[in-house]
């Protein structure tokens, strides 16, 4: 009776254990599905990348196209966006640290514009034009035009507020 007992008992352990190893996989397979995405703090990224648009969060794009941001910032995106250069030091290489994978790639080029990602594509599909051509929006770069809480790295649907 005993021994019937254990042996209950290791099955019942091992289900358990089997399953929340499988509900972590299944979770990690589901990251694509991410509204708020914490905000990784750097003073100095806050202040120079966040004067000109939301500074964003950087796991939405590879250490790879981070660093090619980072090497064209006199040419960044139509702005002069140059810093000195221990400022470009230590915001690449907080980028670099923080950086996502190429999961977000719509292919194998290096992305640029994290409004070219695959993720991003698939979260704005329902973005009519006429929302982007919006004189209070202007791009698709201007998250924290309907994202009211994109400063604080929430992109949940509850936080969204289409300008009129």
């Amino acid at each position: 009776m005993l021994f019937d007992s254990l042996k209950i008992l290791r099955t019942f352990a091992v289900v358990v254990l089997l399953t929340g190893g499988m509900m972590s996989v299944a979770h990690a397979e589901d990251d694509d599905d991410e509204d708020h995405m914490p905000a990784v703090k750097n003073a100095l990224w806050q202040t120079e990348c966040g004067s000109c648009h939301v500074a964003f969060p950087p796991r939405l794009l590879s250490a790879e196209s981070w660093q090619a941001v980072m090497s064209g910032l006199d040419k960044h995106f139509g702005s002069d966006a140059s810093l000195d250069a221990p400022s470009a030091r230590e915001i690449g290489a907080f980028l670099d640290k923080n950086a996502g994978s190429n999961r977000y790639a719509t292919s194998g080029k290096l992305i640029l514009r994290i409004t070219e990602t695959r993720w991003f594509v698939r979260e704005h599909d329902e973005v009519s034009d006429r929302t982007w051509k919006n004189p209070k929006v202007k791009s698709a770069a201007n998250c924290a035009a309907c994202h009211t809480e994109a400063e604080s790295g929430n992109y949940g649907e509850r936080g969204i507020r289409i300008p009129k």
